[in-house]
């Protein structure tokens, strides 16, 4: 029996990087994971992918900026499933630019997708979880969120918001059997930061404690745990899985 045996997960973002990893990961464990993208080319992939390793899996297209394409997404999870026991709030973007330079579009890019995407779909699942009278919610969150970096004034502020909304609901819902908690991610492998020169990537990997960049697995290693029955007693907890740059 796996620790997520006929759990049924979404994930958002899960169509590549760390969110796919999530889904391979929770999928071994036995859930049934619905992977969970705007990308519907990747996400259809992914879903291939994952079903020819044998594991229970379904792609559903969803814009998490969009309320309407969000209650679609949980109206399709429940048709299929008789409930939903796990939403980890993965999905996100950058639209980086100096202050002085970001448009206002750029920044509410960023909100509408990092920040009210996690209040959408967190919102959107409340009522089968409340009906069943638990479930885990898990939001990532970063350590740009909790120090700020150059050029990521929307990045900083959605990933800072997110730590602020899981205390929040963490205290609204730990009395209904809902954990509720955050991740947070510091260097991590993912497409977004293969882009970036390698004596960028150099200096820092120089930062953290551990000397190198964390991986995806790392990530959703902490996704698992957080889902599981292992942290029934864990809410209002943002885990830092950083390799120590926030010590």
């Amino acid at each position: 029996m796996g620790r997520l045996q006929d759990k049924v997960a979404i994930i958002t973002g899960a169509a590549n990087g760390i969110g796919f990893q999530a889904a391979r990961t929770f999928a071994g464990e036995g859930a049934k994971v619905v992977i969970a993208d705007f990308d519907e080319e990747k996400g259809v992939e992914s879903e291939k992918e994952l079903l020819n390793e044998g594991y229970e899996v379904k792609f559903i297209q969803v814009n998490v900026a969009d309320r309407n394409s969000v209650d679609n997404l949980v109206e399709k999870v429940l048709a299929d499933y008789d409930g939903i026991d796990v939403l980890i709030n993965n999905a996100g973007i950058t639209r980086d630019a100096m202050l002085s330079k970001m448009t206002t579009e750029q920044f509410q890019q960023v909100i509408d997708v990092n920040l009210t995407g996690v209040f959408h779909c967190t919102q959107a699942v409340l009522p089968s979880m409340i009906s069943k009278g638990k479930g885990k919610i898990v939001s990532t969150s970063s350590v740009t969120g909790t120090y700020g970096n150059v050029g990521q004034t929307n990045y900083a502020a959605a990933k800072a918001g997110i730590i602020g909304m899981t205390k929040t609901w963490a205290k609204e819902l730990g009395r209904k059997g809902i954990n509720v908690n955050a991740v947070v991610p510091g260097f991590t492998e993912t497409g977004m930061v293969a882009a970036v020169p390698e004596k960028v990537i150099d200096k820092m990997k120089a930062q953290v404690p551990m000397q190198r960049l964390g991986k995806p697995e790392d990530i959703a290693n902490a996704y698992l745990f957080l889902a599981s029955s292992e942290s029934d007693y864990v809410n209002g907890h943002a885990l830092h899985v950083d390799g120590g740059i926030m010590m």
